[in-house]
């Protein structure tokens, strides 16, 4: 794995982790203040496979530049629209499958009605399924209970030992990957790469956007992998499925039940298969 440094404005350089292969790849994509690191269980079954890979920290998380500026839909859809340009001109990097979770799954669905020249298909991993304004008709409580935990002081070996606590079923790479999301600090404890500002605002994006309207526009097939598990999320996750299903020229959905929100975190191999599936005789041939 290489990692290149792209500048995608003035402000801001993003962190590219790339895999090489022969076969046309996937661009992975991470959800709200999660980071690149989530995905390499993923990458590297796909890259076994002989697939590119590329991983991305977007801006404001992880390694990439964390700008005052830029944390919309559509300066992120521009910021990938820039990672893929450059990819293609040093490494060959042509019209990947562009696969996000959570958030990530959004800023996906929005960079494929956007840019539907740079790819060949999307995958939205347990997001981009549901109007986040409908279950929360108000912004102040969209905030309040959507907020992200104050961690301020907590010991990193304490943070590291709940992490493995909550997740005994999943892979090391998963593990390294949710302990990535935080920058260790010198005094033994951490704090998220991504701001607490920023978090706020990318969440007041997200409470704006609305997955039918942007779904519509797509050109290109998407594949919805929703995480089942929880009765009263999986009728609402059903719910929109069903209103996206029927209105997206060519979309399918594959259910992972029961599985974590992090289902590329939790079951790496499974999710590679499936991609790999549906690239060779599914959605993406």
């Amino acid at each position: 794995m290489k990692t290149e440094s792209v500048r995608v404005s003035s402000d801001c350089s993003v962190v590219v982790d790339i895999i090489d292969g022969k076969r046309d790849g996937f661009l992975l994509v991470h959800g709200l203040a999660s980071n690149a690191r989530l995905w390499d269980g993923v990458a590297d079954e796909l890259g076994k496979l002989g697939y590119r890979v590329a991983i991305v920290d977007l801006r404001g998380h992880g390694r990439s530049d964390k700008p005052e500026t830029g944390y919309d839909f559509a300066t992120i859809s521009a910021d990938l629209a820039h990672v893929l340009e450059q990819l293609n001109r040093t490494d060959g990097f042509s019209k990947p499958v562009v696969v996000g979770q959570s958030w990530g799954a959004s800023v996906a669905e929005s960079f494929g009605a956007e840019h539907p020249e740079l790819t060949r298909g999307i995958v939205a991993v347990d997001g981009g399924m549901t109007a986040l304004a409908e279950r929360f008709p108000e912004w102040s409580e969209c905030k309040l209970i959507l907020a992200p935990p104050n961690m301020t002081g907590i010991p990193w070996e304490h943070f590291e030992s709940v992490v493995r606590s909550n997740h005994p079923d999943w892979p090391e790479s998963g593990i390294r990957g949710v302990l990535a999301n935080m920058e260790r600090l010198a005094d033994g404890t951490f704090r998220p790469w991504l701001s607490r500002d920023h978090h706020f605002e990318i969440l007041w994006h997200l409470w704006q956007y609305n997955p039918f309207e942007t779904c519509a526009r797509l050109k290109v097939p998407i594949l919805f992998v929703p995480a089942g598990g929880d009765a009263t999320r999986d009728q609402e996750k059903q719910n929109g499925l069903e209103r996206l299903l029927g209105q997206v020229q060519n979309a399918k959905a594959v259910w992972f039940s029961p599985a974590d929100h992090d289902i590329h975190a939790q079951y790496p191999l499974r999710l590679s298969i499936l991609l790999h599936s549906e690239v060779l005789t599914g959605i993406f041939s």
